[in-house]
């Protein structure tokens, strides 16, 4: 039926609803992307598990997000249903097989996996201003604070060493407006507002060390199968902005790390992308033309980029023409948007003349799909309609206990689960404050002596009457000078940004 170069995804179905053949995706062709689509209940969850578990048992990492809680279940072993047995006679699985799988939970709150954070220097001002939704000129300023650490080795770790180069920048922004164009008090307060928001809404949990490292989430276990990465999203979606920075700040870190490897066996890494409309919505055009180039290529370096949504209306065209393999369920077809999202759907398929494909769209039963995955030469098969075949492990969500387990007894226990906060902008722009205010106290203190002496950095003779009035500055000047002389910390060294703004390290 398969063999070890493609994962099984069903069987489909000829026109008197008799099996007709096996369909399956290329491992080869794994690393062309690919979209699940269909409305709520449709089996869109069971379809990304099926894939997960099949990616998994050919050795290939695979990272995705459990908005709903049910995903979970990969990690446990299945149970002999009735309906899922008699699903895997009907697409001729045979021997039906039970597994569990290697999963590592991840949670950016901490509360149901290991934490996951990223540094404020990593994140990059682009995808800040996303977050935030910044206007143009907030965002300007956003990237005249990353240019600022970047010269004058601040290192940018969390949500308070932002805060408190913001706060520096508001007390220099005549200086800096000289330099570097129009840094003004009410955009920093505004960006300064925001980021208390994001605070209240625990996005602070996420921003800090140690940062995920991306070998982390391409593990592969002792017997030659991939690790499956489970996001626990059920309560980052209340913030579903911070979900949307969050995953594509990831697979920009994917883009930057890894190195070009071209097209292989099977991809290096498989990434999920669950209700990636989050990604799209609202979001400014340079961004959509920057993740429409990273999803282009991306492909290069071994990593499959896996979207899943309801509409594929909710991708943008030039994203949608780059994913080859495609499972759709089920559209419902009411209101004139609707309407038009079958024939979207209809129309990117490679047609089948036994059958009308926007009429199927909408007859769909759950559980059922049309499937087109690319053949040899990496063209689009025909599209077919097919019964998706039952997974191997638990279908719907593990107990609390059953995750504090497999969390115990994970290949990063321990590596993530302490917080640690080291000298960054906040302390070292604290010290600098404190160095300035005793500087001034000496001179303070010195000038009301009376004495005729001079003090370094003073152009004239204290007591004369002719001092300049600018005396003040220049202490402030001295520490200014004082920090750029720091400059020599990691993030001070690598200034030069990848696409989506994240740190271009060497590698």
């Amino acid at each position: 039926m398969v063999d070890e170069t493609s994962i099984f995804i069903g069987a489909s179905r000829k026109p008197d609803d008799s099996y007709q053949r096996a369909e399956e995706l290329l491992l080869r062709y794994g690393n062309r992307h690919g979209l699940v689509t269909g409305a709520t209940g449709t089996g869109k969850t069971v379809s990304l598990q099926i894939l997960a578990e099949g990616f998994s048992n050919a050795g290939v990492p695979v990272f995705c997000a459990d908005i709903k809680g049910d995903l979970s279940g990969i990690s446990m072993m299945g149970e002999a249903k009735d309906f899922l047995v008699k699903r895997a006679e009907q697409v001729k699985l045979d021997p039906y097989q039970f597994q569990e799988f290697p999963v590592i939970f991840w949670d950016l709150f901490g509360e149901q996996g290991h934490p996951i954070r990223a540094t404020i220097s990593e994140m990059g001002p682009l995808l800040l201003s996303r977050l935030m939704n910044l206007t143009e000129a907030q965002e300007g300023v956003m990237n005249i604070a990353f240019r600022i650490a970047d010269e004058e080795g601040l290192l940018l770790l969390d949500l308070k060493d932002l805060q408190a180069l913001l706060a520096n920048m508001a007390d220099r922004a005549d200086q800096l407006s000289a330099r570097y164009g129009n840094v003004t008090k009410p955009s920093v307060g505004a960006i300064q507002r925001t980021l208390l928001v994001l605070e209240t809404q625990g996005a602070a949990n996420f921003f800090g060390e140690p940062a995920l490292r991306i070998a982390d989430i391409m593990r592969t276990t002792r017997d030659g199968r991939g690790a499956i990465s489970v996001l626990a999203a059920d309560k980052l979606m209340m913030n579903p902005r911070l979900y949307a920075t969050f995953l594509l700040w990831l697979m920009s870190e994917l883009f930057e790390e890894l190195p070009e490897v071209g097209d292989l066996d099977r991809p290096k890494l498989v990434f999920f992308f669950d209700e990636a409309h989050l990604l799209f919505e609202d979001a400014p055009k340079v961004l959509i033309d920057r993740v429409e180039q990273v999803v282009r290529l991306i492909r290069s370096k071994g990593v499959g980029v896996y979207f899943v949504t309801q509409n594929p209306l909710d991708i943008p065209e030039k994203v949608l023409a780059q994913l080859g393999n495609r499972v759709q369920h089920a559209l419902r077809a009411y209101t004139p948007r609707e309407q038009q999202a079958v024939r979207t759907a209809a129309e990117t398929f490679r047609p089948n003349p036994d059958f009308d494909c926007a009429t199927a769209i909408t007859q769909l039963a759950t559980g059922e799909a049309l499937v087109s995955m690319l053949e040899d030469k990496g063209v689009p098969a025909m599209v077919q309609r097919t019964l998706i075949r039952p997974p191997s492990s638990r279908l719907g969500p593990i107990t609390p206990d059953e995750r504090r387990k497999i969390i115990a007894e994970s290949p990063v226990a321990g590596q993530y689960d302490e917080a640690v906060d080291r000298e960054s902008a906040f302390e070292m722009l604290q010290k600098k404050a404190k160095e300035a205010q005793d500087a001034e106290a000496q001179a303070q203190q010195q000038n009301s002596g009376g004495s005729r002496w001079t003090i370094p950095g003073f152009d004239d003779v204290l007591g004369t009457g002719n001092r300049r009035s600018s005396n003040r500055q220049t202490v402030a000047e001295a520490a200014i000078k004082s920090v750029v002389r720091s400059v020599g910390s990691s993030v001070g060294r690598a200034i030069v940004r990848g696409i989506l703004g994240s740190l271009a390290r060497g590698r």
